[in-house]
């Protein structure tokens, strides 16, 4: 049963080494996960999953010790999934779980085993769902780290350019994961999601899934669109 979630964004950006100079523009994100994360451990889980989006070809589960690297975003840094101590994962992680990895290491949340799960930016609703609801089944309490960003499309220099839909959008999604409103999350359109490069959306419905009947209370911790994207945080418990 689902005892908790984290939301959070996954720029990579968030990672200070790889922001660099700008690193101080989301130092308020950074916070909030850190505090998003703080509560997630405080439910006392059994089991933790790390859920982020992922191109086509690339979806599934990632087993504790999959690294992940920040090569291709200029530094020569990695990060593990889980227990340092687990064999090494079969494949390395996508840029979603990375970044979902280095928040769990820097919050130094240990405890809970962990998995990564990976999930196609094209899937649909009823599969999100569908997927959430295995995950919320795996354990007596099971906590989420769900990555996600909102619209790419917020202004002009978004990497989607700036769509009048974004802002709308954005308002209802920061509304359903503030208030843990599964029913608006599940509502969210997949096809408008993927016209304004709102990579979120499976991972909030992979996460609506899992939260039906477990009865949680949301509050959104953070709420920005830096460089035109939608970035939010929450907490569900």
């Amino acid at each position: 049963m689902l005892v908790a979630a984290a939301v959070c964004p996954c720029p990579p950006l968030l990672v200070p080494e790889v922001a660099a100079g700008a690193a101080a523009e989301l130092d308020a994100a950074r916070v909030a996960c850190a505090d998003a994360l703080g509560l997630l451990a405080a439910a006392r889980p059994d089991r933790l999953y790390v859920v982020g989006p992922v191109e086509e070809g690339a979806h599934g589960i990632y087993p504790a010790g999959s690294t992940g690297s920040f090569a291709g975003f200029g530094v020569d840094s990695s990060v593990r999934l889980g227990d340092p101590a687990a064999p090494d994962g079969d494949r390395p992680l996508p840029a979603s779980l990375t970044v979902g990895a280095w928040l769990l290491e820097a919050a130094g949340r240990g405890g809970a085993p962990v998995e990564g799960l990976a999930v196609d930016t094209a899937a649909t609703p009823d599969v999100c769902a569908g997927l959430g609801r295995s995950l919320a089944d795996s354990a007596e309490r099971v906590a989420l780290l769900v990555l996600g960003d909102g619209s790419a499309c917020r202004t002009v220099k978004a990497p989607g350019y700036l769509d009048e839909r974004a802002e709308g959008f954005d308002a209802e999604a920061a509304r359903a994961l503030g208030t843990a409103d599964a029913g608006a999350l599940m509502a969210l359109d997949p096809e408008l999601a993927q016209e304004l490069k709102a990579a979120g959306r499976a991972p909030w419905q992979v996460l609506a899934g899992a939260a039906e009947g477990a009865g949680l209370d949301g509050r959104l911790l953070f709420e920005d669109a830096p460089y035109g994207v939608g970035y939010f945080v929450a907490a569900w418990s």
